[in-house]
């Protein structure tokens, strides 16, 4: 039987993260799917629909907030896990207010990304 391979979306204008994370994600069999901005969001998730979305707080142009929710409205999307990500110190309370179902502080090691999306990827 044919087992369909598990797709992420990154949303990231950091080309280094995007590399860095598609790279180890493909070695654990995942189809990954990266963009530099947000615009038209429900489009590009729609297109793909994965089973996970990594956002980045400071995605061009809308920011990671506003895209997760956005998100988060759409009917056919919002059962999508979101893992939101950033540097910021106030993650917890950003990812909060996005709707997201976890987050990710950056730097982050490589464990710690596998294990956070599979426990979301899990528990959906």
């Amino acid at each position: 039987m044919n087992k369909q391979p598990k797709k992420i979306i990154i949303f990231d204008d950091d080309e280094d993260i995007l590399s860095i994370c598609s790279y180890i994600l493909e070695e654990q069999g995942w189809d990954v799917h990266t963009f530099t901005d947000c615009n038209h969001i429900t489009e590009k998730v729609s297109a793909i629909l994965p089973n996970v979305i990594l956002m980045d707080n400071w995605i061009p142009d809308a920011g990671g907030i506003v895209a997760t929710q956005t998100l988060k409205k759409e009917e056919s999307l919002k059962h999508i896990p979101v893992v939101y990500f950033s540097a910021n110190s106030d993650i917890q309370l950003l990812a909060g207010h996005a709707g997201a179902e976890t987050y990710l502080a950056k730097p982050f090691d490589l464990e710690e990304l596998e294990r956070v999306i599979n426990t979301v990827v899990v528990a959906h």
